[in-house]
């Protein structure tokens, strides 16, 4: 599968299925998975967002390099700690990539070692790749794999993951993330709900590859999980500019941060249900990363921010894409998130 990454950063266990689906307009997709149709089987339009836009995202990269950076660092030295040289890094594509690079590189500075960084697909509701997971066993031990992401909006990918490697004697479900405002995996950066600025935009920073895609009539039984490589967008392609920004703020003693929130955001997510009437919680999307996802790629009904971060500079660029695409945004009294994205109901589904 082809990407902007070099093989070095990341292999990609991945069919390249440029050209071959026909990608959909937001409202469309949005109208046919509350429907039914499951979101893997159709891909967004991807697009480069407007420069008012990309200001904000160059400010959040800016402003959030330093502490993105630092609980990198964090979260690599609990890696080697726990599972040692010999550790292979299995990120979840797409928004894992970056990540996961990120990891590779810091250990590489401070430990001097090369670990292995290989990217996966695992897709809510339908599993991980389990052709990806044999290649994965027939070059690794079991016991080396440990997966990787950006972020834990209220949990859906873990609960996923604890399921689909159950089967895979001695691979662990362990999730390790740059952040876990959820509370629910010690193997983080920080438990904050921290700005990581790749979730501000697709795939510009993630290699140029789309989300993973799962549909019979192009996938068959041997392949990989697809993606496409937006190869016209090469012009557009961010993804370096990330990693450099990021490295240039390492340093090999990170400060601490112990700080851990009280109880697990998925409590949270299902007072929000009952308060707003939202009978089916994946319409709800907590944390800055899953905020952001919503607005770029799904349609939105409102935004709820935590009134005491409306100056926070993390929730500049969240605010500026509500505003663009007149979506209303709620002060709410949000405890684990800064911001949460509540998905519009298609009334016509």
């Amino acid at each position: 599968m082809r990407s902007s990454y070099s093989k070095e950063d990341v292999i990609l266990l991945l069919k390249d299925i440029t050209g071959l689906v026909q990608p959909q307009p937001t409202e469309e997709r949005e109208r046919l998975i509350q429907a039914g149709r499951h979101y893997c089987e159709m891909l967004p339009i991807e697009y480069v967002p407007s420069e008012k836009y990309m200001e904000a995202y160059r400010m959040a990269l800016k402003d959030y390099a330093k502490p993105t950076a630092e609980a990198v660092g964090r979260l690599a030295d609990k890696i080697i700690k726990k599972r040692g040289r010999e550790v292979v890094l299995v990120s979840l594509a797409r928004a894992g990539i970056p990540i996961g690079i990120l990891v590779r590189h810091y250990i590489k500075k401070k430990y001097g070692y090369d670990v292995h960084h290989y990217s996966i697909s695992i897709i809510r509701g339908r599993g991980i790749d389990e052709n990806a997971m044999k290649y994965l066993l027939s070059h690794h031990l079991a016991e080396q794999i440990l997966f990787v992401d950006g972020w834990i909006g209220k949990g859906a990918i873990l609960g996923e993951l604890q399921k689909d490697v159950a089967p895979y004697s001695g691979v662990s479900s362990e999730l390790a993330v740059v952040a876990d405002p959820a509370n629910i995996t010690e193997l983080c950066g920080t438990h904050h709900d921290l700005l990581i600025p790749s979730s501000c935009v697709n795939c510009t920073v993630s290699g140029l590859i789309s989300r993973t895609f799962l549909r019979d009539d192009i996938i068959g039984k041997e392949d990989f999980h697809g993606a496409v490589y937006y190869g016209e967008l090469e012009k557009a392609d961010l993804s370096h500019e990330f990693l450099k920004a990021i490295e240039k703020e390492f340093v090999l003693e990170v400060p601490k941060d112990d700080w851990q929130p009280q109880g697990h955001g998925i409590d949270e997510v299902r007072k929000i249900a009952g308060e707003y009437g939202i009978d089916n919680i994946n319409l709800i999307k907590p944390g800055i990363g899953e905020t952001t996802r919503v607005l770029l790629r799904r349609v939105p009904w409102k935004i709820l921010v935590n009134e005491k971060y409306k100056e926070d500079a993390s929730l500049e660029h969240i605010l500026r894409l509500a505003e663009e695409k007149e979506v209303p945004v709620e002060w709410y009294p949000l405890e684990h998130y800064k911001a949460c994205g509540l998905i519009k109901k298609v009334a016509d589904a």
